[in-house]
């Protein structure tokens, strides 16, 4: 015997499975073997066309191809597939330099012939193999049966956004995610709590060979047979989980029974099976499963256990998030519709900047589903079509259309507002501007100004309280504007261009400041109270304005954006008493048509519609700003959403309006507006010496329009800052001053509304030089009566700015006292020149 042979067969013996055969027989084996070599990286048998011989691994490691298995020295290839006279498909890799030896099948068969030992030795060990594998089988799919309801396939997605809380949030799971320690993740509802849990298990090493099973800890029976087993051999979750990761989703929701046993896992790994009846007290049993459990609150029994704890940040601290979580649930709804992906516009992403999201990632996510939705084929998500909840937007109010049906048939009918306007408003303007150019120039003499000064100023301005913008639902102005619109439609057949949305929001607000500037100053200088051409030039520039934009633009984009009296209208329209919404709940789950600022045909009870002319939502308002009270939504609105309510005045301005700094800027022009327009009263008050030239008389006007808006910014840096937190901005203040400005307007024109506006009918033969047999009836108030509603407004204005101010400020009556003196002060200034 060979030096070699001998090697050989001492290595056979005692390194491999044929050592238990007899020596002549192992020696004939032995004899047979022939050695060759496998570079790593190279198959078997691929590589050699031996598939039906039997091989045996020397030195170095083979691998299958699906790395399912590791051979290692020592290991027999192929011999099963000769004891079952079946041949086995295995493609094996080298996974280093090999050393093998192999012995032909031919010659592998004729040793089975002549020694029948070796099949009998092997068969046995084959059958008790298949007998255990058989068995491990069956135990791998009861455990597939009992962890598939609770399976979690996948994580949804990443952590998306760029935000320290992100970053941090990141961090923390890739720090839990090294080892099996038990991990809780608490927040408010909404946020995906189960996504992060499914981060950290699919971030680990375990996930490779291991599952994660969610459980629901409120639908856990009182004994948590499911979760345990029981002592009869009926397995639990735990059982069939092994190395895998433990969800427990709401643990706050657990049954008491059971937070012993939990406890118990949570702390030192080992739960305890469900003794049955009749049955012995079963004994404890290790788990080697992760435990992450999932709480929207703290549980003091069980938190103290964890070693790792994760608080998941709400998404109204994460606002720089909010623009990645869009573009990524834009990106995944559309590829689902297979439709292109819309852009997101800077003010809608401001409008959900804005909003804290009670319900976080879900509500965001639904949202942005919605605003799809309701694209129908745009390409922009604009600030009108994506809205979040308001709740407080339902605080304090009465529907007037369900108390009083009658007035939801008068508004829905076709007399508001276009007979009103196409039947009335249309020929009656050009006739009073054909009057103001024609007849005599002064107020005592022409019907059509005192219509205009006596009549129109002291009516819109108490409309505000009751009604809004109502007036801008007939003005004349728009009316000829969507003439116009039509008129160059039918000649010219285009598509209008769409709104500057973004340019207009930041300085469409400026352009109708400067120009009220300027038209009070016009007033003023150019006596246009008293002018009647010049009257009527107003009127014209504003209506030329509204044509313009309508040749332009689609819809209203001059009375949403530019025209001076719609910006004054809009923001006293803040302090109505009633407002129109819509319940966005119905919006949100019936309406798929959004025609009610769409447009579109009819549909059930809704009619057709243009959609709304200042292409807002109803649903979407947070004040009275951009609503004309048109009714064009309720006549839309097939499901009954649209409300006009009653509510508390000004509630908005303390609750969900809007602030806008050009629109303080107005409010602050018009406040000074009273005193220029009482210029002669202000001069004898204070003594000051007669306006002598006209650019005296215009440096004057100046500044009694703009200086003394600088006493409650003064009186602003005079506020000292709370002890917590911060101090209101000037801007948001500032709208303190609303009340007493629209009091202090009002009771300027009560002089005109009072005293002239009742000599209406005598002014109109005189206007048309008639001269009549008999007198006309007039009623004009005492004077002394007109003094005590002027002195009452003024009183009423600055006890209710006071109010106002204090909601706003949120600070102590004293630490507001110098805008509240502010108030007082100018209100005085104004008793002074109008009282």
């Amino acid at each position: 015997m060979t030096d070699r042979l001998s090697y050989l067969l001492s290595w056979l013996r005692q390194r491999t499975e044929l050592g238990q055969l007899a020596p002549e027989i192992l020696e004939a084996i032995a004899s047979q073997l022939i050695e060759f070599s496998l570079a790593k990286g190279e198959s078997l048998p691929k590589d050699r066309d031996k598939g039906t011989d039997l091989y045996i691994l020397g030195q170095g490691q083979l691998e299958s191809d699906a790395r399912k298995f590791c051979l290692l020295p020592g290991a027999i290839i192929n011999l099963e597939a000769f004891i079952i006279d079946s041949p086995l498909e295995q493609d094996l890799v080298a996974l280093t330099d090999c050393q093998l030896w192999y012995l032909p099948g031919q010659k592998m068969r004729q040793l089975l012939q002549d020694y029948p030992q070796i099949t009998q030795a092997f068969s046995q060990q084959l059958v008790q193999e298949l007998r255990e594998l058989n068995a491990q089988l069956f135990f791998e799919q009861e455990k597939q049966k009992i962890l598939r309801p609770y399976l979690v396939p996948a994580a949804k997605r990443a952590i998306m956004g760029k935000s320290r809380y992100a970053q941090k949030l990141r961090e923390q799971i890739k720090a839990v995610s090294t080892d099996q320690k038990p991990v809780l993740l608490f927040g408010e509802p909404g946020l995906e709590k189960d996504n992060t849990a499914a981060l950290i298990h699919f971030g680990s090493a375990q996930a490779q060979r291991s599952v994660m099973v969610k459980v629901n800890c409120a639908l856990l029976s009182a004994s948590g047979q499911e979760l345990f087993g029981t002592n009869q051999g009926k397995p639990g979750i735990l059982d069939a989980l092994g190395q895998g990761t433990l969800l427990l989703n709401n643990i706050q929701e657990l049954k008491p029974q059971l937070l012993p046993a939990i406890a118990n896992l949570i702390c030192e790994g080992i739960y305890q099976p469900v003794a049955t009846a009749g049955g012995a007290e079963p004994t404890f049993r290790h788990s080697q499963a992760k435990v992450i459990a999932i709480a929207e609150n703290i549980i003091p029994k069980l938190t103290s256990l964890f070693t790792n704890t994760i608080k998941i940040p709400p998404l109204r601290v994460r606002k720089a998030d909010i623009e990645d979580y869009v573009d990524y649930y834009l990106s995944l709804i559309c590829r689902s519709k297979g439709i292109e992906v819309p852009n997101l516009a800077p003010e809608a992403l401001r409008r959900l900047q804005a909003y804290d999201f009670p319900n976080n990632i879900r509500e965001l996510n639904n949202l942005v589903e919605r605003a799809v939705t309701q694209l129908q084929g745009e390409k922009v998500i604009t600030e009108e079509i994506i809205w979040p909840s308001q709740g407080k937007k339902q605080l304090f109010r009465l529907n007037l259309l369900n108390r009083y049906p009658q007035l939801r048939q008068f508004l829905r009918s076709a007399w508001w507002p276009d007979r009103l306007n196409y039947g009335f408003t249309v020929f009656a303007f050009p006739v009073i501007v054909a009057i103001l150019f024609l007849g005599p120039q002064t107020r005592d003499q022409n019907f059509a100004l005192n219509l205009f000064w006596a009549w129109w100023w002291p009516l819109v301005l108490l409309g505000f309280i009751f009604v809004g913008r109502l007036w801008c639902a007939v003005c004349p102005f728009m009316i000829y504007g969507e003439i116009t619109q039509k008129l160059s439609l039918w000649l010219w057949p285009r598509k209008l261009k769409k709104w500057p949305r973004q340019a207009a929001e930041n300085w469409g607000g400026w352009f109708l400041f400067a120009l009220f500037a300027l038209i009070l100053l016009w007033e003023e200088l150019w006596n246009l109270e008293n002018t009647a051409y010049l009257s009527a030039w107003l009127l014209l520039l504003i209506t030329g304005g509204a044509m313009v934009c309508s040749v332009i633009f689609e819809q209203r984009f001059w009375c949403r954006y530019l025209c001076p009296i719609g910006g004054m209208n809009g923001m006293f329209a803040k302090l109505a008493i009633t407002e129109l919404r819509a319940q966005q709940g119905t919006c949100s789950a019936e309406c798929t048509t959004y025609q009610c600022y769409k447009g579109g045909p009819a549909k059930g009870e809704g009619q057709a519609t243009e959609g709304c002319p200042l292409g807002t939502h109803p649903a979407q308002l947070t004040d009275n700003r951009d609503c004309v009270l048109c009714m064009t939504c309720l006549k839309a609105c097939p499901h009954r959403s649209v409300e006009f309510n009653l509510r508390p005045p000004a509630i908005a301005i303390v609750t969900t309006h809007t602030v806008r700094p050009y629109e303080v800027a107005l409010l602050l022009l018009l406040l000074n507006s009273v005193l220029l327009r009482r210029l002669p009263e202000f001069i004898q008050v204070w003594h000051l010496s007669p306006v002598g030239t006209f650019i005296d008389h215009g440096f004057l006007s100046l500044g009694l329009l703009f200086l003394p808006a600088l006493l409650p910014l003064i009186a602003y840096f005079l506020i000292p800052a709370p002890k917590v937190g911060q101090k209101i901005p000037f801007i948001n203040l500032a709208y303190g001053l609303l009340p007493l400005t629209l009091a202090a307007n009002l009771a300027h024109y009560l002089n005109l509304g009072l005293g002239e506006a009742g000599q209406v009918l005598t002014l109109v033969p005189k206007t048309f030089h008639w001269s009549l047999p008999f007198d006309l009836p007039m009623l004009v108030a005492d004077p002394a009566a007109i003094a005590f509603l002027q002195g009452m407004l003024l009183l009423a204005g600055v006890l209710w700015s006071i109010f106002l101010s204090q909601q706003l400020g949120k600070q102590s009556f004293f630490n507001l006292l110098p805008h509240h003196s502010t108030v007082v002060g100018l209100m005085l200034i104004f008793w002074s020149v109008i009282v």
